[in-house]
């Protein structure tokens, strides 16, 4: 280490424990301010919403008593007209010219909305709205409901334009005998239309619990659960500021158009009503936001000040990280250098050994060549006999005969080509691209090109396939080399057998297994079976790599290579690669 480095590796105690201090503070500063914020909104919340809460009970009670009010005043009228000796009158005689004025006189005077005389068949003879006159209501409640009972009856009922109509109706009675009935129409619409510009909404629902008035007008005539589940779409945006403004406040009691609202409910003495109002927390919000805010600024400042501290701290200790990183950089470059002549002498080294299976596979090739010259020796006589067989056959003028001549021994160059091509197909390098192989195809292959080394040793061959085509993702080339080196060293170790015999069984499962067993006398040495340049041949038989470069093929395509001693004597090798279509996959 270098004498300019000791200052950075020997911080005073003092400064360090100066910094952990400053820290901490920092720490401290968040927590508290975490901790007074939170407690700080909770208990806001629960006094504002308490507060906005009795107002909206103070609002519905002042709502309930000018409901009454008007359901009272208006509920007196029809018993005041029903006695009415000029309507009793007009109904008697059936003169109604001047009924209509009267009624609109006395419209004036109890302030009712609308009134409507009906004749005993239900036909409008006298309103106050003149237009009226004549329509028919002998199907409608508050007709049928007024002749029925002999007190003022009151009837809500839906009008075709859509909302609710009230009426307080009586009939007029002469001699005990109903004349007619009076109709007061009663509008309670227009505190609709007042209570929705003081509260967010409201509603009153009736004893069967529909809604009967309502500043939201898609409510009337719903349930209020029903009308609460009216919702409009909302975008993506609009639902995570709704999620953290409900996870900002108190549990809301119900949703109207998307928004969080309080609901506050009131009973109003009237045939079971009751009246429900809904106030959306703006005003709860706004009021805890503001005093967090103030909170929030002054931890924010207190926080500033901390981060300015360390920021001096920061900057003094900026200098030696400088000076520390030009080392970083500087040893940095030097691994570079360093890997970089690694991965060159590892590229090198793959040439090495891509290049010693092939010298391997050479090899073979050099002695498989020397059985493929004897076994293109009879081919080659036999051409001969049959040419000079053909060419006395052409003197004696017998062609017929001299073709069949010609016949055989294109068969022997076919042979022969056959025999050739094998070699040369053998000879070349693997490809890196691997594709769907015929397991089963390959073996043939392999036997194919062994069998002038096959031939004269007389030795059994026991193959146990499959029928169905047992498919692999594999290089071709590489696998029959490492087939035709596992024969090679099964016919080797027949060498001083009697009676030779090798077995070759294909099986399939989670893998593809082919077994090769020998009835020669086994390997001495398991642990060192796979190590390059092991071997128990004799000198100028081998080098010892057939079986390392084996193992290495089988582990490149995804598989493995495996030895053992039979139970009955000799050698046992187990190939196994991946099926095709299995999840494992063959060379990285």
């Amino acid at each position: 280490m270098q004498t300019s480095d000791l200052p950075s590796m020997t911080e005073p105690t003092g400064g360090r424990r100066a910094q952990l201090l400053l820290r901490g503070f920092v720490i401290a500063v968040l927590a508290v301010s975490m901790t007074v914020v939170w407690f700080t909104h909770q208990l806001l919340t629960e006094r504002f919403t308490e507060t906005t809460r009795n107002r909206a009970e103070l609002r519905l009670v002042l709502y309930t008593g000018n409901l009454m009010s008007e359901l009272q005043r208006n509920s007196v009228v029809p018993l005041l007209l029903a006695r009415d000796p000029a309507l009793l009158g007009a109904l008697a005689d059936a003169d109604y010219s001047i009924t209509s004025q009267r009624l609109i006189s006395l419209q004036a005077e109890l302030g009712a909305a609308s009134i409507l005389l009906l004749d005993i068949d239900g036909r409008t003879v006298a309103a106050t709205d003149r237009n009226r006159i004549g329509t028919a209501h002998r199907q409608q409640a508050y007709f049928v409901d007024a002749q029925r009972s002999k007190d003022t009856v009151f009837t809500a009922w839906r009008r075709e334009t859509g909302g609710y109509g009230f009426t307080f109706s009586r009939a007029l009675l002469s001699d005990n005998k109903a004349r007619g009935v009076i109709v007061v129409e009663v509008d309670l619409m227009k505190y609709e239309r007042a209570w929705a510009g003081v509260a967010d909404a409201v509603a009153v629902i009736d004893s069967e619990g529909h809604v009967v008035l309502a500043t939201e007008p898609r409510w009337r005539g719903r349930t209020l659960d029903e009308a609460l589940a009216l919702r409009d779409p909302t975008s993506a945006i609009q639902r995570a500021l709704k999620a953290t403004a409900d996870w900002a406040q108190s549990p809301p009691d119900a949703y109207v158009r998307g928004e969080a609202v309080m609901r506050t409910e009131s009973r109003v003495p009237f045939r079971g009503w009751r009246i429900v109002a809904f106030t959306q927390f703006d005003s709860v919000r706004d009021r805890v936001n503001v005093v967090l805010a103030l909170e929030i600024m002054g931890f924010a400042i207190l926080l500033a000040l901390s981060f300015y501290m360390l920021s001096r701290r920061a900057r003094s200790q900026s200098r030696l990280l400088l000076r520390e990183s030009a080392e970083l950089r500087l040893l940095n470059a030097r691994l570079q250098r360093e890997i970089a002549e690694r991965e060159k002498v590892q590229k090198d080294l793959a040439v090495a050994e891509q290049t010693l299976a092939q010298s391997s596979k050479l090899a073979v090739l050099g002695e498989m060549s020397a059985a493929v010259s004897h076994e293109l020796n009879q081919p080659l006589a036999a051409m001969k006999t049959y040419l000079a067989g053909a060419r006395l056959l052409l003197q004696r003028r017998r062609p017929d005969e001299a073709l069949s001549s010609f016949q055989r021994i294109d068969d022997l160059i076919d042979r022969m080509g056959a025999i050739t091509r094998q070699l040369k197909s053998y000879a070349r390098k693997g490809g890196e691209a691997f594709a769907p192989v015929d397991f089963k195809s390959c073996i043939s292959e392999a036997l194919s090109m062994m069998e002038p080394q096959l031939k004269p040793r007389r030795v059994r061959i026991i193959r146990s396939l499959p029928r169905a085509p047992v498919m692999v993702m594999a290089d071709r080339i590489r696998l029959e080399q490492v087939i035709i080196n596992l024969l090679r060293n099964a016919l080797d170790a027949t060498r001083d057998v009697a009676a030779p015999q090798i077995e070759m069984v294909l099986t399939t499962g989670e893998t593809a297994t082919l077994t090769v067993r020998d009835n020669g006398p086994g390997i001495t040495d398991l642990d060192k079976l796979f190590e390059p340049f092991w071997t128990t041949k004799k000198p100028g038989e081998g080098v010892g790599l057939g079986l390392a470069i084996s193992s290495g093929i089988a582990n490149d395509l995804g598989g493995r290579l495996t030895a053992r001693n039979g139970d009955g004597g000799g050698a046992v090798f187990d190939l196994q690669l991946p099926l095709l279509g299995d999840k494992m996959k063959a060379a990285e």
